[in-house]
């Protein structure tokens, strides 16, 4: 069942859990992406690196975070790390400092995202997911046809098409994903207040995805009435989320989907 909102419609607002739950589990990892679905997630959104043997991961950061990993070499680029190298690093036990909730879980490694997408096995949950890809960095990551292609091969593998957005801040993987397979939903991600429809026709997007403090309800009526979404990242505090629902945004991306999913139940808006 398509649990997509219609454009302007506030009744329920869909619940993206950022990199899983982080608020309460190690980010970006198969505990937390559990997390997240247990607490009934709409929407699992997820980061991509890729490995010097071209296997899809999942990370915020292109170098080994050092804030939450330990292993030999802190701070390496995982596109120089096979994935069983990659695997030698613990990215659960530490807590992340800016999460006091996060539950620690020693032992946890780098997933794949074809460990995340067969979580969508027997449900219907989302995936938002975003290429990490550096136009100044192109060291760091595969060029924009190879990275699209490598996450494609894992939608395909797991008949996720209508099931994923591809979502980025670098246009072009989103450009390639709209030649290579143009019913897969598009999400630009973008941090500085400019003019929204600019974003959409620069990334051929279909949904729009601004830093929460760019929403006003005069600029997500212009989204809707040009036919996108739109969803916020990374609200985490009620006040936020307020202004978010009065503004008639389409879904909210958080930290803490917990909190939020019990929010909107008390709000009637889920």
């Amino acid at each position: 069942m398509d649990t997509r909102l219609t454009a302007g419609d506030t009744r329920r607002i869909l619940v993206h859990g950022h990199r899983g739950a982080r608020a309460r589990r190690p980010e970006n990892t198969l505990p937390a992406f559990q997390s997240a679905l247990d607490q009934g997630v709409d929407v699992l959104e997820l980061d991509v690196a890729v490995t010097k043997d071209n296997v899809a991961v999942i990370s915020h950061d292109p170098l080994i975070n050092v804030t939450i990993c330990s292993g030999l070499n802190p701070g390496v680029a995982i596109r120089s790390l096979t994935l069983a190298e990659l695997h030698q690093y613990d990215c659960g036990a530490k807590r992340n400092p800016n999460f006091p909730d996060q539950v620690p879980i020693p032992g946890t490694r780098v997933p794949t995202l074809d460990d995340i997408f067969a979580l969508g096995q027997g449900n219907a949950v989302q995936f938002n997911v975003e290429t990490k890809i550096f136009a100044d960095k192109p060291e760091l990551t595969p060029d924009p046809e190879a990275f699209t292609q490598l996450v494609l091969d894992q939608i395909r593998k797991h008949k996720l098409d209508d099931r994923v957005i591809l979502q980025s801040f670098d246009a072009r993987t989103l450009r390639v994903m709209k030649r290579l397979a143009p019913s897969i939903r598009r999400a630009a991600l973008f941090e500085k207040q400019q003019d929204w429809m600019l974003v959409a026709k620069e990334f051929d997007a279909t949904l729009l995805s601004p830093e929460h403090r760019l929403v006003t309800p005069e600029l997500v009526g212009q989204a809707h009435s040009a036919g996108f979404e739109v969803v916020p990242w990374t609200a985490n505090r009620p006040t936020d989320w307020a202004r978010l629902a009065d503004a008639s945004v389409d879904a909210i991306i958080t930290d803490d989907p917990s909190a939020l999913i019990a929010w909107l139940k008390a709000r009637g808006l889920r």
